[in-house]
């Protein structure tokens, strides 16, 4: 275990991925905090943060919440 200092922030996320991450977060028994910073780390190393059954669980999330929503629409997002 690696002791950090956290901070606690305000983060707006598109409606449906939140719930897809926090759908995720609780079937993986993390916090919502935990699987973002997760996500983050890896991104920065250019690694893959999930395995292929969490990657099953994603799809199944996304269809649940109605995620439509694909890497192509990142940073190119418009609020209403």
């Amino acid at each position: 275990m690696v002791a950090v200092d956290r901070t606690q922030t305000g983060l707006r996320v598109e409606r449906n991925v939140l719930k897809v991450l926090k759908g995720l977060a609780e079937y993986l028994d993390i916090s919502l905090g935990d699987l973002v910073e997760g996500i983050a780390l890896h991104a920065f190393e250019g690694k893959v943060p999930f395995s292929p059954e969490t990657l099953v669980k994603i799809e199944q999330l996304k269809a649940v919440y109605g995620l439509t929503l694909t890497a192509a629409d990142a940073h190119r997002l418009v609020e209403r």
